[in-house]
């Protein structure tokens, strides 16, 4: 199946320069890996159930989207216990430590990343089924 992606220049670049440093043998197999890489990831966050202790990261363009972020963080304070910011240059990264239901800090994880104003959201689930 072929398909186009509206993807930056910039991230097209490094991506390119990732999978040939590690000989993949071209760009379609390299895609296709980090997708099965996203659809594992993503699937875990899926299947987590209980409740959990969780770290989200993600990185954005401050003056885009920071009240929009502070509304939603606003929204889960019942499960993100600590927030940890710091600036690098144009962009913020910032880290929620999470405590709670594995549903409610899964629905906090996509609200972050539907802005386009945030790069991208890594969460790790440390422990599931919390007492």
């Amino acid at each position: 199946m072929r398909t186009s992606f509206n993807i930056p220049d910039e991230v097209v670049a490094e991506f390119d320069r990732v999978w040939q440093e590690q000989e993949i043998e071209n760009r379609s197999r390299a895609v296709r890996e980090a997708m099965l890489e996203y659809i594992e990831s993503h699937s875990r966050l899926e299947e987590t159930s209980g409740e959990v202790v969780a770290l989200v990261a993600f990185d954005y363009r401050h003056h885009e989207v920071i009240g929009e972020l502070h509304a939603v963080q606003h929204e889960y304070q019942e499960v993100i216990l600590n927030t940890s910011h710091t600036h690098q240059g144009e962009w913020c990264l910032e880290a929620l430590f999470c405590r709670g239901p594995a549903g409610r800090v899964r629905r906090l994880i996509y609200q972050l990343r539907d802005f386009d104003g945030v790069r991208r959201v890594k969460a790790m689930v440390i422990r599931e089924g919390v007492e």
